[in-house]
């Protein structure tokens, strides 16, 4: 968290803005989980280009490179014309000609880094490994089964390792396994075309709802104009552990898979 989804809602929410601004000044908080690999002196005067997304990383164009930003475990980006003192917990401004970035991150997990291009270090160190994009058009059953064949991890474990597909983040694997009918701890090799097909379909539409509706908030994640995401009113089985499966009446079940909580109809879903 934030996922895919939550990132690129931030991404919509002031990539039109920034473009073309000029940064007038940097300010650094406490560190980030990465240095920012140049002198912060070194981004005044440039000009911002356009902000894409790869995975959980946005980044952002600028006259000479430009900037990888990652949300961590619990980040997020504010950019409004003004902006209050920094607190404890904004750790990075970029202060331009029309308005301020700012990171706030109370883990401090998230990230700044300055790259010279996107196939330069460390921007492909970081994104090298990363899997292809959901809403590519490769992205189908086909391409899943044969990615999956020979895994022996299970199926949730396989989607949020990130490098068969990015973005499927804890929420959104449990979503789509549900909405495909899979039981999460299924092994990922086992798993046939005829259901890769349903798994990858699956995932699209989570994804694209999630999107439709501003991401997930658990927590206190916001866009970049303070708002909060709406996904989380209307899961089928995450955080709904005894509650009534939406689809059979089954009591939903919550297991721990790698650490993090897996929720799934014991009903709906199966090996």
């Amino acid at each position: 968290m934030p996922e895919l989804p939550e990132v690129e809602v931030t991404r919509l929410s002031f990539a039109d803005r920034i473009q073309g601004a000029r940064i007038e000044a940097v300010r650094l908080g406490k560190p980030l989980r990465w240095p920012l690999g140049c002198a912060p002196e070194r981004l005044v005067g440039q000009a911002v280009g356009t902000v894409s997304r790869r995975g959980k990383y946005l980044w952002m164009a600028l006259d000479e490179g430009g900037l990888l930003l990652h949300l961590g475990m619990s980040g997020s980006l504010r950019f409004a014309p003004l902006a209050p003192p920094p607190g404890p917990h904004d750790h990075f401004d970029l202060a331009t000609d029309r308005g301020l970035l700012r990171l706030h991150d109370p883990r401090r997990f998230g990230a700044v880094v300055w790259a010279p291009a996107l196939d330069a270090p460390p921007a492909v160190k970081l994104l090298g490994t990363l899997g292809i994009e959901p809403f590519d058009p490769a992205f189908d059953g086909a391409y899943l089964h044969q990615r999956l064949r020979g895994r022996r991890v299970s199926i949730k474990q396989a989607l949020l390792a990130g490098d068969i597909v990015v973005g499927v983040g804890n929420i959104y694997a449990s979503e789509a396994l549900f909405g495909a009918g899979i039981d999460p701890r299924t092994a990922a090799g086992r798993i046939g075309l005829a259901r890769c097909e349903r798994l990858a379909a699956s995932i699209r539409t989570t994804l694209r709802r999630a999107l439709e509706v501003g991401g997930s908030t658990l927590r206190d994640f916001r866009n970049a104009e303070g708002q909060s995401g709406y996904f989380q009113l209307e899961t089928q089985v995450y955080d709904r552990e005894g509650l009534p499966c939406r689809r059979c009446g089954t009591p939903v079940r919550r297991i721990q898979q790698g650490q993090r909580s897996t929720f799934f109809c014991p009903q709906c879903q199966r090996r």
